[in-house]
């Protein structure tokens, strides 16, 4: 009977989180409200579906920048989603993702690759990205998919760099580089934690196969990093402003090891 219990408050709390947030039913789902406190419910709020992990990951009230609303749900990894509602101001408030741990060398990959089918609202700011973690966390890949800025480093969303135009863009350090099954833009840069590597998908889309060992070895071959231990592979919706309340989901996401 204690487990029947805690099944219905559960299924109530995913009912009542979806009905105020405008996300579908879901087999989980944790909603963190709008908030400048780093101690508020639910802001890292995290569920396990087999290998995947999930994360609502609303990072900003622990960096002293206040955050909106948000729910994150899913039933799998095939079918997730977050409904966010930021507020139009500076400053990335929530990373809401999908993880999966590699744990082994880049030598010892002879096959790292990833799928993903995604919808995005037409307003805001936000990348739809990657986040794959070397070196203990030493090393950070972004692999911006879509996105509300430019190409060229510039928008309302911006990727890290140590250059910079007297217009306030990003400088590549490398342009239209063919990589992964995608042609990108190249940024480099450092968040003063651990350096970051941004590759920003020339032409944008919700839909791709990642060969994320591939963009690996490119950076390994220029030297910017060892052959280190790959971490997590995240993905998910890097999200600045969504202004009244925006749907992100993910379809069919997948990451394959060899």
């Amino acid at each position: 009977m204690e487990s029947t219990h805690r099944q219905l408050l559960a299924a109530a709390f995913v009912t009542l989180a979806c009905a105020a947030s405008g996300a579908q039913a879901a087999t989980w789902a944790a909603s963190s409200p709008a908030t400048s406190s780093c101690s508020a419910s639910n802001l890292f709020a995290t569920w396990s579906y087999g290998s995947y992990g999930f994360n609502n990951d609303v990072w900003s009230p622990c960096s002293n920048l206040a955050a909106g609303a948000q729910t994150i749900w899913a039933n799998s990894n095939a079918d997730w989603g977050v409904w966010s509602d930021q507020p139009n101001t500076g400053g990335i408030k929530s990373y809401p993702h999908i993880s999966y741990t590699v744990n082994r060398t880049i030598s010892s990959l002879a096959t790292l690759t990833s799928t993903v089918s995604a919808t995005t609202p037409s307003g805001g700011a936000w990348e739809s990205t990657y986040d794959i973690w070397v070196g203990n966390n030493a090393h950070e890949i972004m692999l911006w998919l879509n996105y509300t800025g430019t190409p060229g480093g510039c928008g309302n969303v911006k990727p890290i760099s140590y250059n910079w135009t007297s217009a306030g863009c990003a400088i590549p350090v490398y342009t239209n580089v063919s990589v992964g099954g995608s042609t990108w833009n190249v940024y480099r840069g450092n968040n003063g934690n651990n350096m970051v590597y941004s590759f920003l998908r020339t032409t944008k889309t919700n839909n791709t196969t990642v060969d994320v060992r591939a963009i690996l070895n490119y950076l390994k071959n220029l030297g910017w990093m060892g052959d280190l231990v790959v971490g997590d592979v995240q993905y998910g919706f890097e999200i600045t402003s969504s202004a009244g309340g925006m749907n992100f989901g993910s379809k069919n996401f997948s990451v394959t090891v060899k």
